[in-house]
């Protein structure tokens, strides 16, 4: 049976299984209910009612929650109740909830995925947010990003991904606020490391800092910013050569043991300092760059991941754009853009790397996908607890890349796939020689 909102908004529950979500949904139209009234615009005698149907074919939800105020000319009564901030946020939550439902009535949730051996389980593909604020030309309308979080939690994306860095500071503030009304139903990792005691804030102009004390530090400006009281996912943003990883570990264990901490990363790790960090704390996902022009971690890390039963989280699964197919040697990048710096993205390099995109092109068509969504498919395809973080600031690209998870590659598709891949040399190298060896330590 549907469940409807005055007359235009409605979702299609399944039959059975749902009982918290039918409580979550009730209690969410009394808490909307009872703001109504206390802001002064509710009336015993209005002609519209909130009705909730039947669910689950029975009647634990049949009764009629109240009725609601008679709005006046225009509805303009009903737009001023609109700017009350409590009403907003439950109704931001009662409209994530419906779209939620349905989808699981269409079949259309996101997969999810436990993180190695860890309890921590996350949709498929997460969010990368950086972008949205720094790094990919200048920061991002506020309100934009926040419209565009509120649409990936819709649609299923229950992890994203930010850092004290990006900005600095101000991601972590635009996902926590944008983040709010949702707290325990996403994960949200963010990172430590970098030294930002000094005023050039660009990408990769900041020295590390993994001290102990200043991990502390760093969380507790992390837990303000993100509006959170504990940090569901914290990695290691670089490691730190100045700083035995023994001692990132064991000051992270102290912030898992005091509540701020639920899970430890790291980030562009190698495989031995993994397995030194990994005997002192266990580490829950390694975040490193991984994608079908940078291959890196499938010399050694991937099999030390599996073998020590830890989660793997590619960011850059597009090649920083690139293999959306949207780029060729006549992109210009601004000075504001973090690629703009990077040996991969110069006009040669672009051109030499079209076949890649040549490739995935080919297998789109055949899928009828594009050619991101078979990049990310080919990942999902590797491993059942390698879960993809691609970042994006629009809504359509946003979709896309949620379509590559219902993309399925056989094995011939993947055997093509790597077989032809493998005769394609990548020109360029992925970052300048300094930020090159802040990877793989």
């Amino acid at each position: 049976m549907p469940v409807k909102l005055s007359q235009n908004l409605c979702c299609r529950f399944p039959l059975h299984g749902f009982c918290e979500t039918h409580y979550c949904l009730r209690q969410l139209c009394i808490d909307f209910v009872r703001n109504l009234h206390d802001v002064g615009q509710l009336q015993k005698n209005s002609q519209h009612r909130l009705q909730l149907c039947e669910l689950s074919g029975g009647a634990a939800i049949q009764n009629r929650v109240t009725y609601l105020v008679n709005f006046g000319e225009s509805g303009k009564n009903f737009i001023e109740i609109g700017k009350t901030l409590k009403v907003q946020e439950i109704m931001l939550r009662l409209a994530v909830l419906l779209r939620q439902t349905e989808f699981r009535g269409i079949g259309e949730t996101m997969q999810k995925r436990k993180l190695g051996k860890s309890n921590l389980e996350v949709s498929a593909l997460g969010l990368g947010c950086m972008g949205m604020s720094f790094s990919y030309g200048p920061p991002k309308d506020k309100q934009e990003m926040t419209s565009l979080l509120h649409a990936a939690v819709e649609r299923g994306i229950t992890f994203f991904d930010t850092a004290e860095v990006y900005g600095p500071f101000t991601n972590e503030e635009l996902v926590g606020e944008a983040l709010a009304p949702f707290r325990g139903k996403v994960v949200i990792a963010t990172k430590f490391g970098f030294d930002l005691s000094g005023s050039d804030h660009r990408p990769g102009a900041a020295g590390l800092n993994s001290r102990p004390e200043h991990i502390k530090e760093a969380v507790e400006g992390s837990l303000k910013r993100l509006k959170v009281e504990t940090i569901d996912l914290l990695y290691q943003h670089r490691v730190d050569p100045n700083v035995p990883i023994e001692d990132v570990a064991g000051a992270v264990k102290g912030l898992i043991h005091a509540g701020k901490v639920k899970h430890f990363g790291l980030s562009e790790a190698g495989a031995k300092t993994i397995r030194r960090a990994h005997a002192v704390q266990p580490i829950t996902a390694l975040q490193s760059e991984y994608s079908l022009w940078t291959r890196t971690p499938e010399k050694e890390v991937i099999p030390t991941l599996e073998e020590l039963g830890i989660g793997f989280v590619p960011y850059s699964p597009l090649g920083k754009g690139f293999l959306t197919g949207a780029m060729n040697e006549s992109t210009k990048f601004e000075s504001t853009d973090f690629r703009s710096t990077l040996p991969r993205f110069t006009p040669e390099a672009l051109k030499a790397n079209h076949e890649l995109i040549d490739l995935l092109g080919g297998i789109a068509k055949r899928k009828k996908a594009t050619p991101a969504q078979i990049a990310l498919a080919w990942l999902l395809a590797q491993k059942p607890w390698i879960a993809p973080i691609p970042g994006t600031t629009k809504l359509n690209r946003l979709e896309e890349n949620i379509g590559a998870a219902a993309v399925e590659l056989t094995a011939d598709d993947l055997r093509d796939i790597d077989s032809a891949a493998s005769k394609i040399k990548v020109e360029g190298a992925r970052y300048p020689e300094k930020l090159e060896k802040m990877t793989g330590l």
